[in-house]
């Protein structure tokens, strides 16, 4: 999985490299100018290809000393440059100084109040005002060129950030303020920041190497590093998947828990789900008054007849069965009585337990007893209204609007969720956030090539569960069960495309295992 870096761990790496002789910090600017322009070239090869106009915006701090390199590098492409410098030159840092320095030995720095028709009248906007380093929202000084650029956006000129977009934390992916600069790409440096995954971004993030592949910091050691799941990337998927067994118990017994009669759809979307994506056998228990209607809608599917906590409590003796899922359509009431049921019976190593829907919502009131209930085993999936529900102070934090700097993020609030529940917590959305109560954690992005807004249909949130349980029964880890299925959710979205309903999720997990030759 591909690491995600905040603004302080990026700012650490880059300490070490530099403290260690190997490389300066001027060395380092100079890389990253080149690596925005390079950028840009890559994503509008006709811009290479004759000289065009060019209007940097530099900032006060390094992300200006980046930009006055992209500036000198353009004149000497031949192209006519204008630089505005938003900070008083004899308080840049050092190696911004000399970049600035290099830049007025032959060209001008133009004055901020001609900085808003240059915008409007030009080929290219580079944005290196702020970047990661920005703690708080920008000033009224900003606004004029703010507006601006919208015009470019509205123009489809090319609108390039260093770093990322001025105005939005690094760490969040949020607005600081008012208002924020916007982007069509993104250049960042080493590692993507967790804010071009997280929140409502419109920069498509663009990595460059600059040399600092070799440097591993101390906090690498902790549980302190997001990672992004992009599954190919480690070139496989786990060995789970793809083992060779004799007997389809084996590969594990999944009972997922339904409500009553009119509210099964859920119930059998998850359990199609957790067949699909591999477990040996999967069991829908149902009351006596859905007993017929699953019957009649059930093939490989097996079906079990569970009226309350003691019928519950009998059916778990059947040792084989090894992951549960609660909560889709089983009903508040249900929920209340057979939650206690299975999460007081056994723990992790008879009973991995995925709680979704109903199984959440019903402990809205008291959500604390719910927590007492928990292990380890257990994965939680809210939506944002569930979350609310359950954590309602921490949703509290996540929802007020920042000021400054670093922004509580989606991440802090998910590591916030699974400490205090003891478990693993996946919080849903496009940028879908998992974490465990040791502090691991990973986003699963829907965005950018990877985005599938269809998958935002009735009882999508159903079939992910039945994939998490799925895995569960195979043997996953609740961590790792979690990251997979999440990611093959999102894959099956996208192999399928527009059109999309939750009753296509499961078929379409052979073509996706096909396409991963699993």
């Amino acid at each position: 999985m591909t690491e995600l870096l905040t603004a302080a761990q990026m700012r650490a790496v880059e300490r070490a490299a530099i403290e260690s002789g190997q490389v300066t910090g001027l060395e380092l600017m100079e890389r990253a100018g080149r690596g925005v322009v390079e950028a840009v070239f890559e994503e509008w090869p006709e811009l290479a290809k004759t000289a065009h106009r060019a209007v940097v915006l530099c900032g006060p701090g390094n992300n200006g000393g980046d930009g006055f390199v992209v500036a000198r590098l353009l004149k000497e492409w031949g192209w006519e440059v204008e630089v505005f410098l938003y900070g008083d030159p004899a308080k840049l840092p050092p190696d911004a100084k000399v970049n600035y320095d290099r830049w007025v030995q032959d060209n001008p720095v133009k004055p901020t109040l001609d900085a808003a028709d240059a915008v409007r009248d030009t080929h290219l906007l580079i944005d290196a005002l702020f970047g990661t380093g920005l703690t708080r929202g920008l000033g009224e000084e900003f606004e004029s060129i703010w507006e601006a650029h919208l015009d470019c956006l509205a123009q489809n000129t090319p609108v390039v950030a260093v770093d990322i977009a001025s105005g939005i934390c690094a760490d969040s992916g949020l607005e600081l303020g008012s208002f924020a600069f916007m982007a069509h790409i993104e250049v960042s440096f080493h590692r993507q920041k967790l804010g071009h995954q997280l929140g409502e971004r419109s920069g498509v993030p663009k990595v460059k190497d600059i040399g600092l592949e070799s440097w591993q910091p101390t906090w690498r050691l902790r549980n302190e590093l997001v990672r992004l799941v992009n599954i190919p990337a480690d070139g496989d998927l786990p060995d789970l998947l793809k083992a060779i067994v004799d007997h389809k118990y084996d590969h594990g017994h999944a009972l997922i828990l339904s409500g009553g009669a009119g509210k099964t759809g859920a119930a059998r979307l998850a359990a199609r789900g957790a067949l699909r994506i591999g477990a040996g056998v999967v069991t829908v228990g149902v009351p006596p008054s859905a007993q017929m209607e699953v019957a009649g809608q059930i093939t490989a599917l097996m079906l079990k007849r569970i009226e309350g906590a003691d019928g519950l409590a009998e059916v778990l003796q059947d040792k084989r069965i090894n992951a549960l899922c609660l909560g889709p359509g089983m009903g508040l009431e249900r929920a209340r009585e057979l939650v206690p049921a299975v999460l007081r019976q056994g723990g992790i190593k008879s009973h991995p337990t995925v709680l979704d829907a109903d199984a959440l919502s019903a402990y809205k009131d008291d959500p604390e007893a719910l927590f007492d209930m928990l292990h380890e085993g257990c994965v939680l999936t809210p939506h944002g209204g569930e979350f609310a529900r359950l954590f309602p102070d921490i949703a509290e934090k996540l929802s007020a609007v920042p000021s400054v700097g670093p922004a509580y993020s989606k991440v802090d609030a998910t590591r916030a969720a699974a400490k205090r529940a003891g478990c693993v917590v996946l919080f849903k959305g496009p940028d879908t956030v998992i974490a465990h109560p040791d502090g691991r954690c990973s986003i699963n992005s829907a965005r950018y090539e990877r985005a599938a807004p269809w998958l935002a249909t009735a009882g999508s949130g159903d079939v992910l569960a039945g994939f998490i349980t799925g895995l569960l029964a195979r043997g996953f880890d609740p961590m790792q069960a979690a990251e997979t299925a999440v990611w093959l959710h999102v894959e099956c979205a996208r192999s399928f495309g527009p059109g999309l309903i939750a009753e296509d999720l499961p078929e379409q997990l052979p073509q996706v295992f096909r396409d991963l030759e699993v």
